[in-house]
């Protein structure tokens, strides 16, 4: 592990001071779940955009879209 120094208003560091103690953790482990957290959605939405943007169609229709009228019959 790193130990890295961090620096925030003095505003933030009181509120993540009370929210470590309401969590019964530390500052540095909170803020090192949080960034864990945010690294995984980070990794996860990438992911999800590589696959999107690999996605290929089925090729290109041989005729006109059929109308919405058609589709919703009752």
């Amino acid at each position: 592990m790193k130990n890295i120094t961090v620096t925030m208003d003095d505003t933030v560091a009181e509120w993540v001071r009370v929210e470590a103690a309401k969590r019964g953790s530390s500052v540095s482990r909170l803020l090192g779940e949080w960034l864990a957290e945010k690294m995984r959605q980070e990794d996860a939405y990438a992911q999800a955009m590589r696959e999107a943007l690999g996605f290929e169609s089925w090729g290109t229709s041989s005729g006109p879209y059929v109308p919405r009228e058609t589709l919703f019959l009752r």
